[in-house]
């Protein structure tokens, strides 16, 4: 380890020390935090299945920037570098579109565990463990801006059958990891102008989805999560999986809800989300984003709201009920860079709330001190916390500074350039 590094976090160590904050203690925590990498943000979401299909339903990314990954090998590479320089062990978060397909088209009711296998033999040394998500975009059965909620039933049936076989996989994914698989659902179905009637999408995406829930899987092995929007292009005025539609059927039907931090309006945060959901349901899913004005899915940047969204994370004392999982799709840089920046700014932010004397903090507010609390969280955003993050990339054996963008440049040049 390098010496000027622990010297540093010597000085850091006894900095927290003096607020009753054991640094130890928080490396440890943070070291249990295993984050779903999202493989979209390597191809621009365009997956596998060679059916020439283009974004639709509020998907799109912007940017050309060279070196996107063409095909599977490419992709497992570029995760495989960019998880590289990314400190700890973690899970990869799959769309069901990113199926390897054998060498020939698979539409989506049709997809099978053996479309997955591949990906289960490729990260079984590389990931804790690997997430699902059915695709419910991009295909020409969107046609009408509907999928779960069409009114046409062999549409619907189209899509029940898609969910119910991502259930499959993704069961099969918790039982080669040995660990829970979140198989989170998002459709964009929508409007793009104003409904007569908002009711009836929602009465036949209800019954959609209670087709594709009928068969019981053991949570161990997997769990199903719903996913709100605000809005997205074409469904600008009305989408029927809002927010509110979503948190009463998933408390209704045990469901996890997952709350993504684009989907909402611009002056919400879904920092002040998280405590009133962990209240109602066991677990849940995060969705970690970087909406500008709308769910543009910017790369995550380490803004208040990300570092207020881990502090709530931390207070809840819930870590083990909440998957936490990224979600952007930037094409105007170099794609592994922001696999990078995004996952380290997580979990730096989790790093800043386990350095966070909570304790101490919660006893100020129960004697009404709002003095003090106000002061000392003021006094935490100076503290030398990233004397301690480098001390932890080190532990890690990944790049403490702004040197792995060296190692990124590195692979652009011997890889990405030459696609």
């Amino acid at each position: 380890m390098s010496i000027n590094i622990e010297a540093e976090y010597k000085f850091a160590k006894e900095q927290y020390a003096s607020l009753g904050v054991d640094t130890e203690t928080a490396i440890q925590a943070l070291k249990s935090i295993s984050v779903s990498i999202h493989c979209w943000q390597g191809d621009d979401v365009g997956g596998f299945e060679h059916n020439g299909s283009q974004l639709s339903g509020g998907i799109q990314a912007t940017g050309n920037y060279p070196g996107q990954a063409k095909n599977i090998e490419q992709l497992r590479s570029d995760i495989e570098f960019a998880m590289s320089l990314i400190p700890g062990k973690h899970r990869l978060n799959l769309h069901a579109c990113y199926l390897d397909n054998l060498g020939g088209f698979v539409d989506r009711d049709q997809i099978e565990v053996k479309h997955f296998e591949s990906w289960a033999h490729w990260g079984r040394e590389r990931l804790q463990g690997i997430d699902f998500n059915p695709t419910f975009f991009a295909h020409d059965k969107f046609s009408d801006g509907l999928t779960l909620s069409h009114p046409d039933r062999a549409v619907r049936d189209f899509w029940i059958e898609h969910g119910r076989r991502c259930r499959e996989i993704a069961a099969y994914f918790g039982k080669q990891f040995n660990t829970e698989s979140a198989n989170n659902f998002w459709i964009p179905d929508g409007f793009k102008d104003v409904p007569v009637d908002r009711a009836a999408p929602r009465e036949r995406l209800t019954e959609s989805l209670d087709e594709i829930f009928e068969k019981d899987y053991p949570k161990e092995l997997t769990l199903d999560s719903v996913e709100s929007k605000l809005f997205g292009i074409g469904a600008e005025s009305y989408t029927v999986g809002s927010h509110e539609f979503y948190m009463g059927y998933a408390l209704s039907r045990g469901k996890m809800i997952c709350l993504d931090s684009g989907h909402f309006h611009p002056t919400e945060m879904i920092s002040e989300k998280i405590s009133a959901i962990l209240l109602f349901y066991e677990k849940m899913l995060l969705h970690v984003s970087r909406p500008v004005r709308w769910d543009s899915d910017h790369v995550v940047t380490l803004n208040e709201e990300l570092i207020e969204i881990a502090h709530e994370l931390v207070r809840s004392r819930r870590l083990s009920d909440i998957h936490i999982g990224l979600d952007f799709f930037d094409a105007s840089i170099n794609r592994i860079a922001a696999w990078v920046i995004g996952a380290r700014n997580l979990l730096k932010a989790m790093l800043f709330a386990f350095l966070e004397p909570t304790k101490m903090l919660q006893e100020k507010e129960r004697e009404f001190d709002f003095t003090s609390r106000l002061a000392y969280r003021e006094e935490l955003k100076t503290m030398p916390f990233n004397a301690v993050w480098k001390y932890y990339c080190e532990q890690m054996c990944v790049p403490a500074g702004i040197s792995w963008l060296d190692e990124v440049r590195q692979y652009e040049k011997d890889v990405l350039s030459k696609r």
